[in-house]
């Protein structure tokens, strides 16, 4: 049994064929069909039900795969700090941003970062956070920025920022004057929010929840300018995070009151150590985030 075999089942276990499993991984599909064959040759079992032109695991088979995961990504690790070994001049880092923050707030920073270890390869996936959770729990990526109440217990994070969410209007919007808005009335209105499966949409829903009402979602997308573009035109009103407002000048941000923030945090694998290079860049993130954001006064407004 070696890793080539290995990374061949679960090829074949996530494409559901032999023939997408081969195309995925630009090889001929007549070598993964081999080499399962003598995989299973080798172990005297079963490990896929082969009917018609699909495939699907058997129960010997799912053992196996748990296995092979954690064996590869055993290699990846040290690969990569194989290469640091080098000095950092070679090696990649794999780090999750949310949507709303990947636009506003990271291409400076992680440029920056580049520009300090050129020999690097950063990887960045833009995800919404229930995905970003997901792919850091099973290893396809180092670190992400996540919410910091919203951890489970196989990751730990650092404190990034804390950011304030606001309610977004246009500019003929009656209430872009206000000082604050409440719940109450941020609720009453139309709303583009963003999908299910994005915290932020999550966040409100709950507060919605929690005062018994119901949301009037008119308009969804995870498209930040579409988003921008219909309250512009008066449909709606969204909330976004004050970062992204920073420099637009259609939109006005109204503060909720009470105030509303996000702590979010730059998370990874519980007991799971970190490579040199994605060391490198967490603590380069903290670094920049004491720099350039003070923790603001205010609270974290609980989810119901």
């Amino acid at each position: 049994m070696d890793l080539k075999q290995l990374t061949y089942l679960l090829a074949v276990r996530d494409a559901g064929s032999f023939t997408r499993a081969a195309n995925g991984l630009h090889v001929a599909q007549p070598a993964i069909s081999m080499a399962i064959a003598k995989l299973e040759q080798q172990l005297e079992l079963r490990l896929f039900d082969r009917q018609d032109r699909t495939v699907r695991l058997t129960p010997e088979g799912e053992v196996l795969c748990r296995h092979a995961e954690r064996l590869l990504l055993q290699m990846h690790q040290a690969e990569a700090e194989m290469a640091e070994l080098k000095g950092l001049e070679r090696g990649e880092v794999r780090i999750g941003i949310p949507y709303m923050m990947g636009s506003y707030y990271f291409p400076p920073i992680l440029m920056a970062f580049k520009h300090r270890y050129p020999g690097l390869k950063i990887r960045v996936e833009e995800a919404g956070s229930r995905e970003l959770l997901s792919r850091m729990v099973d290893g396809t990526l180092d670190l992400a920025i996540l919410i910091t109440s919203d951890l489970p217990p196989a990751l730990e994070g650092a404190q990034l920022l804390r950011e304030e969410m606001l309610m977004v209007v246009g500019e003929e919007h009656p209430l872009r004057q206000a000082p604050a808005v409440s719940l109450t009335q941020f609720f009453g209105q139309e709303l583009a929010m963003f999908r299910r499966g994005f915290y932020h949409r999550e966040h409100m829903e709950a507060l919605a929840q929690g005062l018994g009402c119901e949301p009037n979602i008119a308009f969804e997308s995870n498209l930040i300018p579409l988003l921008k573009a219909v309250v512009k035109q008066g449909f709606a009103v969204t909330t976004f995070l004050r970062m992204v407002l920073d420099e637009e000048t259609a939109l006005t941000g109204v503060p909720f009151a009470p105030p509303i923030f996000l702590d979010l945090c730059v998370a990874w694998r519980r007991g799971d150590p970190l490579s040199m290079a994605n060391r490198a860049l967490r603590d380069f993130l903290l670094a920049q985030a004491g720099h350039k954001w003070p923790r603001r006064k205010g609270y974290q407004a609980k989810v119901c």
